[in-house]
């Protein structure tokens, strides 16, 4: 994974260091909130209902032990010792005092991380595929291409206060595991039949008020010209996008309102603009950085061979391994999703514990998933017994991935400002009450957000909820067939929404549905498809 050098950790401590004046002078009041927010949100720090949150970026995902080790340590000597992992392969603390944040970005820049850029109207943090740099069907590691954009994007001088928050994700894989398709730029890293590396840009998707599916605006960028091709496509969203609403502000809009191909025409015209100004870093750099993401040593010859005699390792087995490039290794996904549980949510033990396992059984090497799941990329099959004890006596062995109880889930009404409702007990409840039929029901990938930002990424559900305020009640709208795949689509409403208990068992009524009428081998998408909303509206609603 990427090591700091001497630049990145400068700048880090910089702007620790420039943070902890802003706050003395917020606490001394001679700074006011008005001119303070804007500075806090740069560094992660948001103002919920009963505390401040922090947001920490995990770039695409990637951490070792010690950056994991020190989230556990924060959240108990900072927090109520428990850590929320986000959509966006970040963690986030729910009970931040305000004069802690410096010491908190402080103990991050030991370990080499930070909370730049986590908020604001600027670029985020770039996400990627969980399993990159070991899955077996990958063209190459993303994670270099994601690398090489956090550093042309970090601090950007163009880019620091753009017309809204902006969201990348770099995928190398016809799987598309990342959800790219529904962000302001997704880029597949692709080969082309020269067999040539670029990249295919997608432009325009994203969740909340308006959900779009990105369309693709060019196929093949050559790799060497990938940042240039970035920059392009934010001039002319920072030219154009709207700052005069901030419902109209994403580069979605600006896309679907000039249409793909005048959008497009604009953009090859300031890429060619851009091409004569020689902004693309060297491929050196690319270079430098790719060193950085070199394999494991992993063991000559290890053993394919997996004792499954006993049935509870078995079925972890089948669900939350997955295949590796590497004869004799394993992908293994750690799910923070047991029964009755708040998804994403760890405790501190637990992520010291995770970062441990790390060490002793995957290189050193943890990675974040969009689905608030936890991955260890590379374990030895001959190690995947003994890591499943562990985790199975430490609340973390819950075999459910990609399973109704795989729940993603916002923190909702329960700490967020902007949240109409709750989404922690409508995901737990639809956890406890779909438990005994979740391996009958197989792949069903359920979303929930509190309000319409769709920070649960409801519209990309097989089945999602979203919570609503109905004249001061809270109201949940049921959606079905959306997927976050290559298969992109967006979920529909199906019809009027449902009192707490009521979506519980709307949810049950669409599965059971489902387990009535699906045809060999068919997933609940795969049935929706076929049979269409009408089917099922008449079964949910009777």
């Amino acid at each position: 994974m990427y090591k700091y050098d001497q630049y990145d950790q400068a700048m880090v401590d910089a702007r620790v260091d420039e943070f902890r004046d802003q706050v003395r002078r917020r606490l001394d009041g001679s700074l006011p909130e008005e001119a303070f927010r804007p500075l806090r949100l740069m560094n992660g720090l948001y103002l919920q209902l009963h505390a401040y949150m922090l947001r920490v970026a995990v770039p695409y995902g990637t951490l070792n032990s010690a950056q994991m080790r020190m989230l556990g340590d924060i959240a108990d000597k900072y927090d109520r010792g428990y850590g929320h992992f986000t959509t966006r392969q970040n963690i986030q603390y729910n009970w931040i005092k305000l004069e802690d944040a410096p010491d908190i970005l402080a103990d991050l820049a030991s370990v080499e991380m930070h909370a730049i850029q986590t908020s604001g109207n600027c670029i985020r943090n770039t996400t990627s595929d969980q399993y990159a740099g070991a899955a077996a069907d990958e063209v190459v590691d993303p994670r270099p291409y994601a690398e090489l954009i956090r550093q042309w994007s970090t601090f950007h001088p163009e880019f620091s206060f753009l017309p809204r928050k902006f969201k990348m994700a770099v995928i190398a894989s016809a799987t598309d595991r990342a959800a790219m398709r529904l962000h302001d730029i997704g880029i597949e890293i692709v080969k082309n039949e020269a067999g040539e590396i670029g990249a295919a840009f997608y432009v325009g998707g994203g969740m909340g008020r308006t959900p779009m599916i990105a369309p693709c605006i060019n196929a093949f960028v050559p790799i060497d010209q990938m940042i240039t091709y970035s920059e392009a496509c934010l001039r002319v969203y920072n030219r154009y996008g709207r700052r005069d609403n901030k419902y109209k502000a994403r580069i979605k809009i600006l896309v679907h309102e000039l249409g793909k191909d005048e959008y497009t025409r604009q953009v090859e015209e300031e890429f060619a603009h851009l091409l004569t100004q020689n902004i693309e870093p060297p491929l050196a750099e690319l270079e430098r950085i790719k060193a950085h993401f070199t394999d494991p040593a992993f063991e000559a010859g290890a053993s394919d061979e997996i004792d499954r005699s006993d049935p509870g390792f078995a079925l972890w087995l089948d669900r939350n391994t997955v295949a590796h490039k590497q004869p004799g290794y394993a992908i293994a996904v750690i799910s923070l999703k047991p029964v009755g549980g708040i998804p994403g949510d760890a405790s501190a033990d637990q992520i010291r514990l995770m970062a441990d396992l790390a060490k002793q059984y995957s290189f050193d090497e943890l990675r974040v998933t969009h689905a608030q799941n936890i991955v260890l990329p590379h374990v030895r099959k001959a190690d995947l017994y003994t890591l499943w004890q562990v985790l199975e006596a430490n609340g973390l062995g819950s075999a459910n991935l990609d399973r109704i109880g795989d729940i993603i889930a916002c923190p909702g009404l329960d700490y967020c400002t902007l949240a109409n409702a709750r989404s922690i007990p409508i995901a737990q409840k639809i956890s406890e009450r779909m438990a005994a039929k979740e391996q009958e029901i197989g792949e069903l990938k359920l979303k929930i957000s509190g309000c319409i930002n769709a920070c649960g990424h409801h519209h990309a559900g097989h089945i999602g909820i979203l919570g609503v305020d109905r004249k001061g009640v809270e109201n949940y709208q049921l959606l079905l067939g959306g997927s976050e795949a290559a298969d992109t689509s967006l979920g529909q409403i199906t019809g009027p929404g449902f009192d707490e208990n009521g979506i519980v068992d709307a949810v049950e009524r669409a599965t059971d549905f489902y387990l009535a009428q699906r045809q060999d081998g068919e997933r609940f998408l795969d049935t929706y498809r076929r049979l269409g909303m009408p089917a099922f509206k008449e079964a949910i609603y009777g």
